[in-house]
């Protein structure tokens, strides 16, 4: 039985009682699609891309937790830690619903990196963002069973790692001068 408490959940219910036709994975992977591509943390430019997907102004409510979600990512983005937590449906709810979410978390991922619009391209991110391209379109293959189970789980590991790839790639922080030498 789903977890209804779970912060996947509630915040599908939050954009749902709005009248925002998206899902909470959609909407992080759009936030770290744009971070990961160099897009920064500024509230205002997440509101501009956010409102796309949301189809309308958010409520206040809403917007605090667009606010709050940004600052979720900005923390696991630029921590030490090197953790990223995918917001999606819990562990209770069913493999179907898990891999639609992961399939939404892409395709999110993918638009919010496209909106930046990065020129050059390595053969490795490159590859990442064919691999998320072709995990969206995965979401009916996974069976309920143990090997789907495994295979969601793994997949789900990638999705974790991948954004961090990105965002080192992408937000490198500029080389300080060397300092001339005085001899």
């Amino acid at each position: 039985m789903p977890n209804q408490n779970s912060p996947y959940n509630a915040f599908a219910t939050l954009l749902k009682s709005g009248g925002h036709p998206v899902s909470p994975a959609e909407l992080q992977g759009l936030l770290l699609g744009r971070s990961c591509a160099g897009a920064g943390f500024a509230p205002e430019g997440w509101f501009v891309d956010a409102s796309m997907l949301l189809e309308k102004e958010p409520e206040d409510n809403v917007r605090q937790a667009l606010i709050g979600l940004q600052e979720m990512v900005k923390a696991e983005l630029t921590s030490d830690d090197m953790t990223v937590v995918l917001l999606l449906p819990s562990d209770d709810d069913s493999l179907a619903d898990r891999a639609a979410a992961m399939g939404q978390w892409c395709q999110g991922f993918l638009a919010g990196f496209a909106l930046v619009g990065n020129q050059s391209l390595t053969q490795e991110t490159q590859e990442v963002l064919q691999d998320l391209a072709a995990i969206a379109q995965v979401q009916d293959a996974l069976e309920e069973s143990e090997d789907g189970e495994s295979d969601y789980m793994e997949v789900m590991e990638y999705l974790r790692v991948a954004p961090l790839l990105l965002f080192t790639e992408f937000n490198k922080k500029a080389a300080p001068e060397a300092k001339p030498s005085l001899h």
